[in-house]
This record gives structure tokens, C-alpha cells and sequence, in this order.
């Protein structure tokens, strides 16, 4: 089973394209989506401890514990001690469960693959990518989104250029859906060619 690892930076279009290969048939987990569903469940409890006042009687409260993690990079470090590992749990059932169904291929989508040296546990990366000012436009149209937050968030990726270079396939998603979708459908292509030899 190949093991594919899906990023890009925010606003780049990511979520879409994973939902693209899982529409393909291919097996996809979201560390994002793990997150969630950690944060309204057991990470809720270690997350209090570590940082109090950011639960309620849902689990995490997202606004809470970013004001207290946000550009201190000693917080976000004992932020992703707690949750990394319990992601890293769920990721490994996930293949586990991909594997036994005799998948050819399974996709990781994870947000910060290079930055926490996840392309260690993936076969090949795609980078899903779009020009800077399409990626600012989309981000800024979300609730809630400043230029102040944004700014914070990129700091904390690895610039896009950056992991285009050290990306095995790349979806640029700034040529609309047909194309992102095509660029999926020829990267699962090539992967088969590849298995099948």
C-alpha cells in the first residue's frame, strides 16, 4: 500500500482536494478532522490541565485556547506534546484499517507534514498550492480572519515554495475544481502504474 501524504498551506485548497481522492476511492484521514474530534473528547481533559480555562462542557474552546497558544512558541510546543501523539494514534489505526481492507493506496491529509517531519512516515507528498494572493483572498473571507492572524499562522509554515520543491506531485488549485480534480486523478494514475509495474 502506497501511503500518500497531502499539504499545503492554508487557504491553499487542501481540504477539496482530499475530499477529491476520497471521492476517487481512496482511503483518506484528516488530522484536522482527528483534532476535532480529540479536542471533544480525550485531549479535552489534558488540555485543561496544561492550559486552564480553555475547555467548557464541549470539550475544547478553540478561540480560548488559540488566544492562549497564539505567537508563544513555548505554549504551542506543550500544545502539540499532548495532541501530536494522540493524532499519531488515530493515523496509525487508520492505515491499519486501509491496509486490512486492501487498499492500493491510503492518503494522510496533514496540515503541517513537513514541519513536524511527517514525510518520514509517507511513500510520496502532494503539495496543494496556489498563487499568494489567491491563497490571502480566500483566508481573509473566512469569519473571523485578520491579516494579524494570518500573518501568525504563516509564520508557523514552511513557505509554500518551500514545499512545492520538496513535493513529489503538486494540484494547483488556483485553475479551478476540473483541473485540481484532473491533477488527482492523473496522480492516482501514475500510483497504480506504479504498484502494478
Amino acid at each position: 500500500m502506497i501511503v500518500l501524504g497531502l499539504t499545503g498551506s492554508i487557504g491553499m485548497g487542501k481540504s477539496t482536494t482530499a475530499q477529491m481522492f476520497a471521492e476517487s476511492g481512496i482511503p483518506a484521514y484528516s488530522a484536522d478532522e482527528a483534532v476535532h474530534r480529540l479536542y471533544s473528547g480525550r485531549a479535552a481533559p489534558l488540555i485543561e490541565a496544561a492550559f486552564p480555562g480553555t475547555t467548557n462542557e464541549n470539550g475544547v474552546d478553540r478561540e480560548k485556547l488559540s488566544s492562549a497558544v497564539l505567537g508563544q512558541a513555548e505554549a504551542i510546543r506543550k500544545l502539540e506534546a499532548i495532541v501530536h501523539p494522540l493524532v499519531r494514534e488515530e493515523e496509525q489505526a487508520f492505515l491499519e484499517k486501509a491496509r486490512q481492507a486492501g487498499a492500493d493506496i491510503a492518503l494522510l491529509d496533514i496540515p503541517l507534514l513537513f514541519e513536524t517531519a511527517g514525510e518520514a512516515r509517507v511513500d510520496r507528498v502532494v503539495v496543494v498550492s496556489a498563487p499568494q494572493e489567491v491563497q490571502r483572498q480566500r483566508v481573509l473571507a473566512r469569519p473571523g480572519m485578520t491579516e494579524a492572524k494570518l500573518d501568525a499562522i504563516l509564520a508557523r509554515q514552511m513557505p509554500d515554495a518551500e514545499k512545492r520543491a520538496r513535493a513529489d506531485f503538486i494540484v494547483d488549485t488556483s485553475k479551478g475544481t476540473d483541473a485540481a480534480r484532473e491533477a488527482v486523478a492523473e496522480i492516482i494514475r501514475r500510483l497504480r502504474t506504479e504498484v502494478t509495474g
